[in-house]
């Protein structure tokens, strides 16, 4: 039922802007080649980005990851994450396997993803707000300040938390006192539990340096994104602002990440093209660079990672055992010596008869 009302919303669109669709396709056939290329340097260097994200965060935990083993793992991650339906639930599954694999525990793992996640929304949220900036809002500098002042809060906060899990102990007491009092169970219901996920979490060492070094990452990976689109813009023969591109790539990304469609599809174009038409491209220009952008960024993206995919993790499997795995130095196990080595020899002999019940 989805399919056949795509596919019809597909057709009436086509047949509508046939005439846009051919000048689109003129233009893409035309694409200055260079232009090309730096458009898919940029998008590569996109991809390394979000490995590093990733590589900063594992290590701070003790877990260290080759950069090889990191950008493959993001490269097939990503292929199942645009390309399939329930494709973000499927990558993320990957993804916490693979750091299994690594020697990362459960919670170290799941903790790194939700870390990478809040850095990836952070750094959407900072190229957006700088794109905005530099398309009007810099007359009201003030507002730019309060939202970037109550970005780097929450980042300083969330480092406070990941170095120092006592600072948090006692609300999550209150907390779960409260809720337990709420369902009519003891006081300390799962307050042993809580305690344990607080000296999993000392594990992290997560300092300024490492939060600033993988919020730097986060950064770059829109920036080479809105470069991506940028130099898509120029193959095909016109140009755009750069506020224009920015606050275009922050949109189209910020809706390409609601579930309707794998990879966005037809989202992420209805936002492009009239953003790129208002940063002042023409409509078939604009056409055309979307179509490359989305070639790139998405599709020939993909296919490395699936090529990725098949070549190096199809096979690969993790322990079926649910205990986390052990991080550092294994300690060492005095192995005791075999006791046939000093058992007796021969027949054990009859014990001693007490002479006084003989």
């Amino acid at each position: 039922m989805v399919l056949s009302i795509v596919a019809i919303v597909l057709a009436v669109e086509i047949a509508l802007g046939w005439d846009q669709l051919a000048k689109a396709w003129m233009s893409l056939y035309e694409a200055n080649w260079w232009w090309l290329l730096a458009s898919v340097l940029a998008a590569a260097a996109s991809m390394h980005s979000f490995a590093q994200i990733q590589r900063t965060l594992l290590k701070s935990a003790g877990v260290h990851v080759k950069q090889l083993r990191s950008e493959a793992a993001y490269y097939a991650a990503n292929s199942l994450s645009t390309t399939l339906p329930g494709g973000p639930v499927l990558s993320a599954t990957f993804l916490l396997r693979q750091q299994r694999i690594w020697g990362a525990s459960t919670w170290v793992a799941s903790w790194q993803l939700v870390m990478a996640g809040v850095l990836h929304v952070a750094g959407l949220a900072l190229v957006g707000l700088g794109g905005a900036f530099f398309l009007g809002a810099k007359n009201n500098p003030f507002s730019l300040l309060f939202t970037l002042g109550g970005f780097i809060a929450l980042l300083l906060l969330a480092q406070a938390v990941a170095s120092r899990p006592e600072l948090i102990d006692g609300i999550g007491c209150r907390v779960l006192s409260w809720f337990n009092s709420v369902r009519g169970r003891p006081a300390d219901t799962g307050l042993a539990k809580w305690r344990e996920t607080l000296t999993q979490l000392e594990s992290v060492s997560l300092g300024r340096r490492d939060l600033a070094v993988a919020s730097i990452w986060s950064v770059l990976t829109r920036v080479t994104d809105v470069a991506c689109l940028g130099f898509a813009a120029y193959a095909a023969g016109d140009h755009a602002s750069v506020a224009g591109l920015i606050v275009a790539c922050a949109a189209a990304r910020a809706v390409g990440t609601i579930p309707l469609m794998p990879g966005g599809l037809l989202v992420v174009e209805a936002v492009l093209v009239p953003g790129l038409v208002s940063s002042g491209m023409s409509l078939p220009s604009a056409i055309s660079a979307m179509l490359i952008y989305r070639l790139i960024s998405w599709l020939l993206i993909a296919a490395i990672g699936w090529v990725v995919f098949f070549f190096m993790f199809r096979t690969e499997h993790i322990p079926d055992s649910d205990d986390d795995a052990i991080t550092g130095p294994l300690p060492l196990v005095q192995h005791q010596s075999d006791t046939t080595e000093t058992a007796l020899q021969g027949p054990v002999p009859p014990p001693e008869r007490n002479p006084e019940n003989g």
